[in-house]
């Protein structure tokens, strides 16, 4: 199958594609954590770095969406697709690494204050991990979309509709676990 074929089914599909791909990302994601893909066995060192790396990717995602959220509303179409789609690779590189970070580590704990932990750190957590979980069919349908379309095209399509609730889930989602990040790793403390 040509990459013309696989770009027409794909126009002609996205909602179906996107439903696949979901599944897909979540049977990752979920065979990580119940332990039925192997890791490799991760230093305390490693987890730490890609604990970090993970949160530094989740900024630039985050970046990259709110640039295109504004390119968009100034007409610059070409400048929000690169941002956009810098932000999916962005997104699928987080993925990645948080699977092996996942997979191969251990899970920190928040240490901080009680009161801390069950009012706004676990609440907070919680929000990103619903709307991460949500977001994914979303943004992966907007993005196929905009991947299988020209702009003229897309105006027939809910790309735009789409597109503002994906962008939405998605940066509030981000900008919930680089807080979460900043409260576990820099301002309160973990235990494993």
């Amino acid at each position: 199958m040509s990459v013309t074929d696989v770009k027409g089914f794909t126009r002609e599909n996205s909602i179906a594609v996107a439903a696949v791909l979901t599944v897909v990302g979540y049977t990752a994601v979920i065979g990580t954590f119940a332990g039925v893909f192997p890791y490799p066995d991760l230093s305390f060192g490693t987890v730490e770095v890609l604990t970090h790396l993970i949160a530094v990717v989740n900024a630039a995602t985050l970046v990259c969406i709110l640039a295109g959220w504004y390119w968009i509303r100034n007409g610059e179409v070409e400048r929000h697709k690169k941002a956009m789609v810098s932000a999916f690779a962005l997104i699928l590189l987080f993925l990645v690494i948080y699977l092996f970070r996942v997979g191969g580590g251990e899970t920190k704990i928040f240490d901080g204050p009680e009161f801390v932990r069950n009012f706004v750190y676990l609440p907070m957590l919680a929000v990103h991990l619903f709307l991460s979980i949500v977001a994914v069919p979303v943004v992966l349908y907007a993005v196929l979309l905009g991947l299988t379309h020209t702009p003229d095209e897309l105006t027939e399509t809910p790309h735009r509709r789409v597109g503002r609730i994906a962008a939405a889930s998605w940066a509030v989602s981000l900008f919930l676990g680089v807080v979460t990040y900043i409260m576990l790793n820099h301002m309160y403390g973990w235990t494993t």
